[in-house]
């Protein structure tokens, strides 16, 4: 027997599970399975917002008092995990889903985004626009966008070798720092940003002040507490900025490099493959895990409908797996698992839908082609 989600009157169902073998549906009616779930909720966003805040405050000025370097390290650490919690809060927030106010979402999401050095516009633009827009489609979406064998040959040595680097499975950090955010986000060139904007450049201002003054206070302290300002410059500062790239990297890297997510060259197939489930991974982990990173990893949810705050991720990623049954990503997070995909992730061959090595060899099986009749039916 095969089941539907459209009950007999033509209207979506919201209780009936999708058959293994049967069409995916409509994009609106994945969707309208999440929408009851996302209520989003000020005093929710509120507390959040000031429990991580007070964290990454807590972490500063840990730093700042523990005599001990390992400890200064460590904390350094640990601040740059809550720079990422704070960063993830404010994702939330540029997609207008974080509070029901969409002005407190953008001046919350400036907030939050101030301790990753992130600037707001930017990222709203590569990130809600591109990415979101786009996920996984050649020339369109740049996150981790794999080359082919030709254009890797075609490279200059140099940029060949950090190709390698960067897919390495060490290199997330280093992408994410040159990549996506000095190129793209901090005062980007007119190259890899045509359109010129004056929040664009206020934006980066922005958050080059922050810099200056977070630097400029630990460099009071240093003085005040008579410590070497590069020691704290280094843990209380290079260090936390640096472990938050390295786990932005690898959160971008995760959600959407799998061996059973494809990547399109053109759009006609790629809107044929409904993207916006099949091209995500739900990465899981142990119980802590998921709610330390805010549900971020829940991603499948995330993209098929942006509007779901974080804090009701986990119970619209149950209801999608619950109603699409062996049609989602979901991988057991392990180290094992992570270095296996750096290793077979390197290039693509979008022809056959399957991932290379450097030599333009398979090294996944290759995907099923979408059929593009059944996309533009419906």
């Amino acid at each position: 027997m095969t089941l539907s989600t459209t009950p007999a009157h033509g209207q979506p169902g919201h209780s009936t599970p999708v058959a293994p073998g049967a069409p995916m549906p409509h994009r609106k009616i994945i969707r309208s399975w999440v929408i009851p779930i996302s209520r989003r909720s000020t005093s929710i966003a509120l507390l959040l917002s000031v429990l991580d805040f007070t964290l990454f405050g807590a972490g500063l000025a840990a730093i700042i008092w523990t005599p001990w370097l390992w400890a200064k390290i460590a904390l350094g650490l640990m601040t740059g995990f809550v720079i990422g919690r704070l960063f993830i809060l404010g994702h939330d927030a540029c997609h207008q889903s974080f509070t029901p106010n969409r002005r407190l979402n953008t001046w919350l999401g400036r907030l939050l985004f101030m301790p990753s050095l992130t600037p707001y516009s930017l990222w709203a633009i590569g990130h809600n626009v591109v990415h979101h827009g786009y996920t996984n489609l050649k020339s369109f979406d740049f996150v981790w966008q794999p080359r082919t064998i030709e254009e890797f040959r075609a490279l200059p040595r140099w940029r060949r070798q950090l190709e390698r680097v960067y897919r390495s499975g060490l290199g997330p950090g280093l992408y994410y720092m040159i990549d996506m955010w000095w190129k793209r986000m901090y005062f980007p060139s007119k190259k890899q940003m045509p359109t010129r904007r004056a929040e664009f450049v206020w934006d980066g201002v922005l958050v080059t002040a922050v810099a200056a003054v977070w630097i400029g206070g630990l460099a009071w302290a240093a003085s005040a507490t008579d410590q070497s300002f590069w020691t704290l410059f280094v843990t209380g500062f290079a260090i936390p900025i640096l472990f938050w790239k390295a786990m932005m990297g690898f959160v971008v890297y995760v959600h959407h490099t799998h061996t059973s997510v494809a990547w399109y060259q053109d759009k006609v197939t790629w809107a044929a493959a409904q993207p916006f489930v099949s091209t995500t991974v739900h990465l899981t982990f142990g119980r802590w895990m998921g709610g330390a990173l805010h549900h971020i990893m829940e991603h499948t949810a995330h993209h098929v409908d942006m509007s779901v705050p974080l804090y009701r991720l986990k119970q619209a990623q149950k209801k999608l797996e619950t109603m699409l049954p062996g049609r989602i990503v979901i991988q057991r997070f392990s180290w094992r698992w992570y270095f296996d995909t750096a290793r077979r992730c390197k290039l693509y061959d979008y022809n056959r839908l399957c991932w290379t090595d450097f030599r333009g060899r398979p090294t996944s099986k290759p995907l099923p082609m979408p059929v593009v009749e059944n996309a533009a039916a419906g």
